[in-house]
């Protein structure tokens, strides 16, 4: 799985849920809906209302503080979004799109790709952000 389409279903889903519950819910499902459309026309109008009923299941879990059931939607759309990502790479910068339309504010889903080769006793240390070795 690559790391990067990991990070940004995981990312992905926390948006949605969370936008699920607020006044931008149809922003989010109708752009949700269309990634599946160019995709897999045949399943748009159940995701469509999977995402209906997710909201109501959302709605109801933050009526009374079940944040169980909150995390168990979050963890069921990352998981669906991963896989259409798997399946289907080429949405990725759609989704990221997306996701700064229908969020503004939010952080950036960061892009970062990394290679490395190492033969013999040879090492590699990759990291996406600051790397500290030997330090004291």
């Amino acid at each position: 799985m690559d790391a990067e389409i990991a990070t940004l279903a995981s990312t992905a889903g926390t948006t949605l849920v969370t936008l699920l519950a607020t006044d931008a819910w149809q922003s989010i499902r109708d752009g949700m809906t269309g990634l599946w459309q160019r995709v897999r026309p045949d399943r748009a109008p159940a995701v469509s209302a999977e995402l209906e009923s997710s909201r109501e299941d959302l709605v109801r879990a933050r009526a009374t503080g079940d944040q169980e059931t909150e995390a168990e939607v979050r963890a069921e759309w990352q998981g669906r979004i991963r896989r259409l990502l798997a399946a289907h790479p080429e949405l990725a910068e759609d989704l990221r799109t997306l996701l700064a339309d229908v969020s503004p504010g939010a952080p950036a889903v960061p892009q970062v790709t990394q290679h490395a080769t190492a033969s013999g006793r040879a090492r590699v240390y990759q990291a996406g952000r600051d790397l500290h070795l030997g330090q004291s």
